[in-house]
């Protein structure tokens, strides 16, 4: 009986050393995740730090704190109003990006640094804002950013965390005040707007000014060049015709009646009422005249048979004028018919011009009035003796 008892006695202590070996074991042995940090704390006071991997402490002695969590956090803050330079409350929310650096500050130097952070970063960003305007607030976020990181940077560095950067998620003005904003920029997008239009308003007339200056420059320099042409032309067509007259060799009588056919143009048009006769008309038709009893007394001549003493022939006048010269140079028109035989002289010994005979009716291109007054300057030039 006794040996019975002793051997259930002996079990149970046995039982009990390998529970207990084994629960030492346990609180002996300790893995740290990566990227994670330990603190032990031997009798109430810090002993050391664990690293990640596997570690061994003292069981019933050591006691491991919580793990720290050494990656890059993000913490997004609630809006927090903030009043501005020109006394305007806009909210405003921050993003802090930080880091754990020492795992032992971060425990013993700090209670909470997540609400440490949170509370900094909300005094930081009113003393920042505050010497703002909502119009520098809202276009200096670079700044304000740099400004508050630097704060929490110097303030978080003895607690053992890094603040990498803060950011400004929102800057929310009041709604009366966004109204506003939105006149004024509604405003000003309609003054760009119009400033714009005018821009491309005034660019388009001066690129139309400046072909219009173009062309009209083109088109003078076009007329130039076609009145030197025609001038070029013209001037070859006078001399074509001034070396063909001076070739035929035209005589007296042929050129006063070439400028007896320009008379008539002297009245074309309907708003003619007055006709200037030229001075040379007389000295023309009295060329005619002559002609036309020179011609008859010759042809008297040869009917007589060759008489005693043959008429005296009439010389042909000399043009006295410029006009007259410049009418040689017309193309010569024969006339329209050819005039009656004089009658024979009335002494041989003194010859005398014979009468001339009546005239053409005129030139065919001619006017009626023209045609008389013709006539009567050819009666008139057959009247005067012929010279010597």
């Amino acid at each position: 009986m006794n040996n019975v008892v002793t051997q259930v006695v002996v079990i149970a202590v046995l039982v009990i050393v390998v529970i207990f070996v084994i629960v030492v074991i346990s609180k002996s042995i300790r893995i740290i995740p990566q990227a994670n940090a330990g603190i032990v704390e031997r009798l109430g006071r810090y002993h050391k730090t664990l690293m990640p991997g596997l570690n061994v402490i003292v069981p019933f002695i050591d006691r491991l704190r919580p793990l720290i969590d050494l990656r890059e956090q993000v913490v997004s803050f609630p809006p927090q109003p903030v009043i501005t330079e020109d006394n305007l409350v806009v909210s405003i929310d921050t993003v802090v990006f930080f880091q754990v650096t020492d795992a032992r500050a971060a425990t013993y130097e700090i209670a909470n640094y997540l609400g440490a952070v949170e509370q900094l970063a909300t005094t930081t960003l009113r003393n920042v804002v505050g010497g703002l305007n909502l119009e520098e607030a809202l276009t200096s976020r670079d700044e304000i950013n740099g400004q508050l990181r630097i704060v929490l940077d110097e303030a978080t560095g003895k607690w053992g965390i890094r603040v990498s950067r803060v950011e400004l998620k929102a800057i929310d003005p009041p709604t009366s005040i966004q109204d506003s904003m939105e006149k004024q920029m509604r405003a000003e997008r309609e003054r760009r707007a119009v400033i714009l239009t005018a821009e491309g308003t005034k660019q388009a007339q001066i690129l139309e000014a400046e072909g219009t200056r173009q062309a009209e420059i083109l088109r003078a320099e076009g007329d130039a060049k076609a009145q030197v042409l025609r001038a070029d032309g013209e001037a070859q067509a006078i001399t074509t015709v001034f070396g063909a007259i001076h070739a035929g060799n035209p005589d007296n009588l042929l050129l006063a009646y070439q400028y007896l056919q320009t008379l008539p143009k002297l009245a074309e048009g309907s708003a003619n009422k007055l006709w200037v006769i030229p001075s040379e008309l007389t000295e023309a038709l009295k060329g005619i005249g002559q002609a036309f009893g020179d011609r008859g007394a010759a042809a008297a001549g040869a009917a007589s048979g060759g008489g005693g003493a043959s008429p005296v022939p009439a010389t042909s006048p000399v043009p006295a004028t410029r006009r007259e010269a410049a009418a040689a140079a017309a193309p010569a028109v024969p006339p329209a018919s050819a005039p009656a035989a004089p009658s024979a002289p009335t002494a041989p010994s003194t010859p005398t011009a014979p009468s001339a005979p009546e005239p053409p009716t005129g030139p065919a291109s001619g006017s009626p009035t023209i045609g008389g007054d013709a006539a009567t300057g050819a009666g008139d030039a057959g009247a005067a003796p012929a010279p010597q």
